[in-house]
């Protein structure tokens, strides 16, 4: 009995309170409304104060309550996870309502939301450059708020989020066997985020890239790319030096040095059949050249004797005198 007393007790409460979300639904009693929507935020039933406040949006317009029921929202937004629409809610009510006491609250929440709402690493990281942008502007005009605390580790973690996010892009480069691509590309990291935390493992990969480079480079760009990767394993050895990375500088240097050393017996037998050609070709040219400038010879000869006949028969033309006139006499 005592089971059954509770049980409708229960559904009593429930059907109440369903009741009166119902009626707040559809009454157009701002004070209800109100009351309806407070509650609920109060017993943190996000979604259920939402619709209601909603509806409050355009009857407290102008009045005491406009402000605590866009503050009130923006926090069940936030609850809710819609971290992007708290977040432009709570910056409007720091705007709007710079003499509130929550607007510097509500000026940390509007950060904390795009905070909240940064996307995996791998994902568009708009909203982490936006959640960035925030919490400096909050730093900035609340330098003294104990709120700040936190702040540089904040930004802190936001900008790791996007410094891997490029690490991992230019990695995909080397991965792929792009190894021009991925220096340029890592090098790049390097510049955008010159206080990053992953500056070993890009020296690393920047080291291994150019290695590739050199070892798989064509003939006329090898001395550079070998002396370029030479030089590199210096820099990280000088940089991380007891670390793996440096071991690995060492190694690879080990194998540059014995393919500079192979090279440059490549080097000398190509430059030497390089040589032998040039000969073959210059003397080629040369018999070449022989051979035309004797041609030539013959049909100028040819060409002066046909001169000198055609001006004798022109001069023996000249010296006959016509043949004197013949006259018939008529009988």
């Amino acid at each position: 009995m005592k089971k059954y007393i509770l049980g409708l007790f229960a559904v009593a409460v429930i059907s109440s309170c369903v009741s009166q979300q119902e009626r707040a639904m559809k009454s157009a009693d701002k004070n209800f409304i109100l009351k309806a929507a407070n509650e609920n935020f109060a017993k943190k039933k996000w979604k259920n104060a939402l619709a209601l406040y909603d509806r409050l949006t355009n009857l407290v317009a102008g009045t005491d309550d406009f402000p605590n029921v866009g503050f009130n929202t923006a926090y069940a937004n936030y609850y809710d996870k819609s971290y992007k629409l708290a977040g432009h809610q709570f910056k409007n009510f720091a705007v709007n309502f710079p003499k509130d006491p929550r607007a510097e609250e509500a000026a940390y929440m509007s950060a904390l939301c795009y905070y909240e709402g940064s996307m995996d690493y791998n994902l568009d990281q708009s909203t982490t450059e936006t959640a960035i942008n925030e919490l400096q502007d909050f730093l900035t005009n609340y330098p003294n708020s104990e709120r700040s605390k936190n702040i540089s580790q904040l930004v802190d973690e936001l900008s790791y989020k996007l410094e891997f996010k490029a690490y991992e892009n230019a990695r995909q480069y080397f991965k792929m066997g792009e190894y021009k691509a991925a220096n340029v590309a890592l090098e790049n990291v390097l510049e955008d985020f010159p206080g990053t935390k992953l500056r070993p493992k890009i020296y690393d990969y920047i080291m291994k890239s150019r290695y590739e480079l050199a070892t798989r480079s064509i003939y006329d760009l090898k001395d550079e790319r070998i002396e370029s990767a030479l030089s590199y394993t210096k820099l990280v050895e000088k940089e991380l030096p007891d670390t793996e990375y440096s071991k690995t500088a060492v190694e690879l240097r080990g194998k540059l040095e014995k393919e500079k050393q192979n090279f440059v017996v490549v080097k000398k037998q190509t430059e030497a059949r390089i040589a032998a050609l040039t000969a073959r070709q210059k003397k080629e040219a040369d018999r070449m050249a022989e051979k035309n400038k004797t041609e030539q010879q013959i049909k100028d000869q040819i060409s002066n004797e046909k001169k000198a006949m055609q001006i004798q028969r022109d001069s023996a033309a000249l010296q006959t005198p016509p043949p004197a006139a013949t006259f018939k006499i008529q009988r």
